[in-house]
C-alpha cells in the first residue's frame, strides 16, 4: 500500500511539472555593478536573500508594480510602476532589466530595459542566476554546524534526469538507502539531457533543501564569477591590436567556462566580423549553456556569418 501511494505521489508531481497553466512571462533583473538587492512585486517579497542576478519565472500578469531594495542601505530604493512583461502585441515575453548607478549621483539607482526574447519552455538559465518560480513556496534555508550524527535525522536525495528526443523522463528517489524510480515517456524535444539533484535533510520538523544546478555544457562546470570575468574582459580590451585581443580572449576561454552573455560581451570587443566568428566558434566548447548559443547570431552584421556559425554549432552537437 505504501509503495502505491509513493508511486501515485511521484506521478502527480511529474504531471504538475509538465502542466501548462496558461500564458506566463519571465522576468530577469541583474545589477551591472554587482549590488545585491531584494525584489518586491505588487507588495510581495520575491527573494528572501539579496541577489545580484535574479530571475522570476511563471509570472501571469502583463504588468507589475516593482520595488527594489538594496542590501547596501546607502543606495536609494527603486520604484517602478507598470513593469511590462509583454511585447507590443500583448504576448508574454522573457524580459530582462538592468540596474545601474546614476552617473551624477552614485547612490541613485536606475532600472532600465535591457532585452526581451520569446518565452521558451526549454530555456535553461545560466548557473549564476538565482531562479524563483512565482507562486511556489520558497525553500527555507537553515545553516547550522553539525558536530556529530544526530538521531531522528532523515535524508532524501532526488535525482531527476530529463532526456528529450523520444526517450524518457526519469525520477529516481533515494530515501534512507532505498532506491525507487519511475520513468515517463516523452516523445517531444530536441535530444538534450539535463539532470538536477536535490538533497533534503529533515530535522525535527524543520528542513534544509540544497539544490544542485542542472548539468550543462563545459562538463557541468560553472561559469566565471562576475568579478573574475570583468577583470578578464578589461585585460582583453587593454590590448593594442585586435589580433592580440583575440589571442588573449582564447587564452581566457581555454582556462574557464562562460555563459552565453559573457561570450557575447567578449565577442563585441572585436571590430572585424572574421574575428568575432573565429572567437564564437572557439568559445562554443567552453559554453555552459550551448542550447542558448543562438543568441550569438545577433552579434553579426552579415547573414553569411550567422549561417557559418549555425553550421559549426550543428557539427559540434
Amino acid at each position: 500500500m505504501i509503495r502505491k501511494i509513493t508511486f501515485s505521489a511521484l506521478m502527480l508531481f511529474a504531471s504538475l511539472s509538465f502542466a501548462q497553466l496558461g500564458p506566463v512571462g519571465h522576468l530577469t533583473i541583474f545589477s551591472e555593478d554587482g549590488d545585491k538587492f531584494t525584489l518586491i512585486l505588487n507588495g510581495e517579497v520575491i527573494n528572501d536573500v539579496p541577489q545580484t542576478n535574479l530571475r522570476v519565472e511563471d509570472l501571469n500578469q502583463p504588468y507589475y508594480n516593482a520595488k527594489i531594495k538594496f542590501e547596501d542601505k546607502s543606495l536609494m530604493d527603486i520604484s517602478k510602476n507598470n513593469l511590462m512583461l509583454t511585447d507590443v502585441d500583448g504576448i508574454f515575453a522573457d524580459v530582462t532589466y538592468k540596474i545601474k548607478r546614476d552617473k551624477n549621483n552614485k547612490t541613485k539607482m536606475k532600472l532600465n530595459y535591457f532585452s526581451s526574447i520569446p518565452v521558451r519552455p526549454d530555456f535553461i538559465p545560466p548557473s549564476n542566476v538565482h531562479v524563483i518560480h512565482y507562486g511556489q513556496p520558497r525553500p527555507v534555508q537553515v545553516v547550522a554546524p553539525v558536530q556529530q550524527p544526530v538521531r531522528g535525522v532523515t535524508q532524501a536525495t532526488t535525482t531527476t534526469t530529463t532526456q528529450t528526443g523520444g526517450t524518457a523522463v526519469g525520477v529516481g528517489v533515494n530515501v534512507g538507502g532505498v532506491n525507487m524510480g519511475i520513468s515517463i515517456n516523452d516523445n517531444m524535444g530536441g535530444g538534450a539531457v539535463t539532470q538536477t539533484t536535490t538533497t533534503t535533510t529533515t530535522v525535527g520538523g524543520g528542513h534544509v533543501v540544497e539544490t544542485v544546478e542542472p548539468v550543462r555544457g563545459c562538463n557541468g562546470r560553472s561559469c566565471m564569477t562576475a568579478g573574475n570575468f570583468n577583470a578578464a574582459l578589461a585585460t582583453i580590451k587593454k590590448q593594442s591590436f585586435e589580433d592580440t585581443q583575440l589571442k588573449t580572449a582564447k587564452q581566457v576561454i581555454a582556462a574557464n567556462c562562460l555563459n552565453v552573455d559573457q561570450i557575447i560581451q567578449i565577442a563585441n570587443t572585436f571590430s572585424f566580423e572574421d574575428n568575432k566568428l573565429e572567437f564564437a566558434k572557439f568559445a562554443y566548447d567552453y559554453c555552459i549553456e550551448p542550447r542558448n548559443y543562438f543568441k550569438l547570431n545577433g552579434i553579426f552584421s552579415f547573414s553569411s556569418n550567422v549561417d557559418e556559425l549555425s553550421d559549426y554549432v550543428q557539427s559540434r552537437q
